[in-house]
């Protein structure tokens, strides 16, 4: 059988819809491309976008401003020195973007003004912190993306 000019673009294109058809199962099929939502709830969360704001604002404005710095036994969060440590409650949200499975939050309980994730807790990579906290009546926000 001869292979005309013809014959062999159909071939060509019937080669290439193959190749695309067979990416696209192998990426639908593969856990390792399985990406989730960034949260569960987004439309829950954007309503409450503005009090995020707020609270921004107001852990900006402060004189003495919360320190994220990584130790030796872990990750310190350092609040600001003219806070009574005692009066301070909230959360520490940290959020794994390559695995959602190792998200977690810790809440703040404080009896000095540090508080310190342990480094068994933190895989080496890239984690987004959000501190959130309320002191005297003030809501306070500090939002923070390192690599462990």
């Amino acid at each position: 059988m001869k292979l005309n000019w013809g014959t062999g673009i159909v071939l060509a294109f019937i080669g290439f819809i193959g190749f695309i058809l067979f990416f696209v199962y192998r990426m639908n099929t593969d856990d390792r491309a399985n990406h989730d939502l960034v949260t569960d709830e987004y439309y829950k969360k954007e309503l409450a976008f503005q009090k995020e704001i707020d609270a921004e604002k107001e852990a900006n404005a402060l004189p003495y401003k919360l320190q994220i710095e990584k130790a030796e036994e872990g990750l310190q969060i350092l609040f600001p020195e003219d806070m009574d440590p005692t009066k301070i409650s909230g959360t520490v949200s940290l959020y794994r973007p390559s695995n959602k499975h190792l998200d977690f939050d810790l809440p703040i309980s404080l009896s000095n003004a540090h508080l310190l994730i342990p480094d068994n807790r933190l895989l080496d990579g890239r984690w987004d912190i959000s501190i959130r906290w309320s002191y005297m009546g003030k809501e306070y926000l500090v939002k923070k993306s390192m690599t462990y």
